[in-house]
């Protein structure tokens, strides 16, 4: 029976390894406390996997911050400015690469593939000196085998780690990473001998780039790269691993075609096509397919029955004992055990299937795909299959019938930008180079237990209000010192920007427990889509008019935008996605106007997570765009031209969608520019024209770093350089929620510094 899980979630089932993380950072815990703590959940994982009766379970999957960091420790691809002299990588290293340090800048962060994880870009160059420098992957694979467990050790494929580099700073931004290939395969060759040594059997390699539309010359890359290891694979056997889409048919032959590879991993749900092209290419003789059908990015209960006639059909051309059940992605992006949650009813907990779950389903259709099929386990999933589809609670016909009405037009704003912006302009009256934040400021320990004991009934709602509006008041206070222009109110109210808005509309429901890891530490808890969704009253309203009262400045009415609220939501499966965005643009179509009917002028819709949910495949971008965008476009659409209407958005590469942002018509957007080292102002200097408000980060919220003010003015001029005075905004990159007052104060006061610094010579160059 043989049964396979891609990778599983780290941060353990109430978040240890992110409590144990910090209080490291913190100095409050040594490093052997955080070893301890991340052994014991490795050897957790392991264990339940082994009992279950999973026969290829993962090693060196668990990372302390990231998998893709991991492989440039390996790779020894440290940067120079981290003053790394040698030897295997320890935690100061690693960790300066991942969050910076007093000195010196973090390394850039980004979006793994269309996830909300976020992995640690390696920056390299042909000067770039390799060398094997993280035993990680052996020492954990010695670690489960002394207790008794066989892994498959799981390494990041040296194709796909290239493709995902970026040129390190100085280098040429042409330079061809994929020509370091040569450099790096010895070290491969060297984790390979070593984990052989060591007793591995099997070694998986990821490589999910394989799903994008790869030229020749970077097939031919892999192809090369594959070959090459082949005399090191002697005696192993190996399996390469894709996932999160559909592998295009020549990429299909190109990697069946590798003599040397035992088994390939594709994903089955995402991929719903790669099995017309197993049926039509054919597969080849002898090799083993891992089949992913137990979806690792979503938190639906598998449909047994289906998935089972599909393995059927599958065996049929693969051979018998050839098929291995899997999971089609890592079960990294799905949350963590079920069974921690203890306030879902138990008619929505009977659809729901967390990672323990998944575990336990692909090992029920391994035994049923070798004829021992559990009767009792499979009835009791058809009985809630059927009550999802038939459950009065899913549907509702209003909200289904003003979804469909949209589709006819385009809702767009009836006067262009600049007619606007000038119109706002007289309404708001604001400096050139306005400054503003992102929305977020510091969630404090006692601003979480204000929150907390009110969920929890212990304080009155009187208590709780007269708590948050201190908290606004004092944000307030704080901005109009600092001298900010248009002023946020904070969101102390709000325990994370997609939940919140989650919590107050039907059609969502909630886990105590679900946590997904975002980055590092840093995790959260997605919304559950199980319905169709509506707004029954005002969300954001009274906070906003609250913080409006306390000030003459501009103060923005804070959302988040459809399209986030669906990418940061584990998504009902049973409807197209672009019905459901429908769904909630008009939820917020209705706030955004009950927000200008309170005379807030300012109305920021934040889409952070636009960019991310581009799919893989150039083939189906354009759809997707045009629905995303359409859906923005929704909730603003009959605002007065006098309201100014904001967007934010996060960690992306905006260059290749820079048309679509400017179709989305806002009047503002604010974006993260200063991780990606400016990539964003290159679209401008380009030529592409872009005559609405204009935000590009000036300082990274997500390290602890203060910038001066003369690094912040710097920053400002190499903007001023491709972008035109009148529409530039000054604000940080992202959100200061997970950041602390004693950096937020200062680094904030440089900022609204180097605007006026900036003001200044500006008008004396008049």
């Amino acid at each position: 029976m043989a049964s396979h899980i891609v990778g599983y979630p780290r941060m353990g089932p109430k978040r240890e390894l992110k409590f144990a993380l910090e209080s490291f950072w913190d100095g409050k815990s040594t490093a052997e406390d955080l070893q301890k703590v991340a052994a014991d959940l490795r050897s957790s994982i392991w264990k339940q996997m082994a009992v279950t009766g999973i026969k290829y379970i993962p090693s060196n999957t668990f990372s302390y911050y990231d998998q893709i960091l991991d492989t440039t420790a390996m790779l020894g691809a440290v940067p120079e400015r981290y003053g790394w002299t040698g030897g295997e990588i320890g935690f100061d290293t690693y960790f300066s690469m991942a969050r910076g340090n007093a000195s010196v800048p973090a390394m850039e962060m980004t979006k793994w593939f269309d996830t909300n994880y976020h992995f640690i870009v390696p920056e390299l160059g042909p000067n770039t000196k390799f060398s094997y420098a993280s035993h990680k992957a052996v020492a954990e694979y010695k670690e489960a085998k002394a207790l008794g467990v066989d892994t498959v050790p799981v390494l990041v494929g040296p194709v796909t780690y290239l493709l995902l580099s970026k040129p390190a700073k100085g280098v040429e931004k042409t330079f061809p990473l994929l020509s370091l290939l040569g450099s790096i395969l010895p070290i491969y060759k060297e984790v390979i001998a070593e984990l052989k040594a060591a007793g591995a059997s099997w070694i998986q390699f990821d490589e999910p780039a394989l799903v994008k539309d790869l030229d020749s010359h970077q097939l031919g890359a892999f192809s090369k790269a594959y070959t090459q290891l082949e005399s090191s694979f002697s005696g192993l056997d190996v399996l390469i691993e894709t996932y999160f889409a559909d592998v295009p048919a020549e990429t299909y032959k190109a990697i069946t075609s590798l003599k040397a590879i035992t088994g390939f991993g594709f994903d089955l749900v995402r991929g719903t096509k790669t099995l017309d092209v197993i049926k039509s290419a054919g597969f080849p003789t002898g090799k083993y397919l891992f089949a992913g059908v137990v979806d690792g990015r979503n938190i639906w209960a598998n449909d047994l029955s289906a998935s089972l006639s599909t393995l059927v059909a599958l065996e049929s051309i693969v051979g018998k004992g050839k098929l291995v059940v899997s999971t089609s992605s890592s079960l990294l992006h799905t949350a963590v055990d079920l069974v921690n949650e203890t306030k879902l009813d138990n008619e929505i907990k009977s659809w729901l299937a967390f990672a323990a779950q998944k575990v336990v389903e692909v090992h029920a259709l391994a035994k049923a795909l070798a004829g021992q099929k559990d009767e009792g386990f499979f009835s009791a999933n058809a009985a809630a299959q059927s009550s999802r589809k038939s459950s009065p609670r899913v549907t509702n016909p209003e909200v289904q019938k003003a979804a469909a009405a949209l589709k006819g037009s385009d809702h767009r704003r009836a006067t262009n930008v600049s007619a606007r912006l000038d119109a706002q302009q007289k309404k708001l009256n604001l400096p050139i180079l306005p400054t503003t934040t992102i929305g977020s400021f510091p969630q404090t320990i006692e601003l979480r237990r204000v929150r907390r004991e009110y969920k929890a009934n212990k304080i009155s709602e009187q208590e709780y209000v007269s708590s948050i509006k201190e908290e606004i008041n004092k944000v307030v206070k704080l901005q109009e010192e600092l001298d900010i222009d248009v002023l946020v109110h904070g969101e102390p109210e709000r325990n994370d920007m997609v939940e919140y808005f989650g919590e107050q509309l039907s059609g969502f429901v909630f886990t105590v427990n679900g946590w997904v890891q975002s980055y590092g530490s840093r995790c959260v808890k997605p919304p559950i889509i199980y319905g169709d969704v509506s707004r029954p009253k005002a969300m954001t309203v009274s906070w906003s008019s609250m913080a409006q009262s306390m000030t003459s400045r501009p103060m923005k009415g804070m959302l988040t935008g459809p399209v986030t609220i669906l990418n940061w939501s584990f998504v009902r499966n049973d409807q197209p996605r672009f019905e459901t965005c429908y769904q909630i643009a008009l939820a917020i179509k209705q706030e955004v106007e009950d927000l200008e009917a309170a005379r807030i002028n300012v109305i920021q819709i934040d889409e952070a997570a636009l960019r991310e949910g581009l799919p893989l495949r150039k083939s189906e971008e354009a759809f997707y765009l045009d629905w995303a965008v359409h859906s923005f476009r929704i909730t603003n659409c009959g605002v007065k031209d006098t309201t100014q209407i904001h967007t934010h958005m996060c960690y992306s590469n905006f260059n290749d969608i820079i048309h679509s942002i400017i179709d989305m018509d806002a009047d503002v957007i604010t974006i993260e520019n200063s991780r990606s080292d400016e990539k964003l102002l290159s679209v401008f200097r380009e030529g592409v024209k872009y005559g609405a408000g204009i935000g590009p980060g000036v300082y990274d919220i997500h390290s602890p770093r203060i910038p001066s003010t003369e690094e912040i003015a710097d920053r400002i001029t190499k903007m001023l350089a491709v972008l035109e005075t009148n529409i530039l905004w000054v604000n940080p990159d992202c959100g200061l929620k997970t950041r602390k007052y004693t950096e937020v104060k200062p680094a904030l006061t440089n900022m609204v510094a180097a605007a006026k610094l900036l003001r200044t010579q500006l008008a004396s160059a008049k």
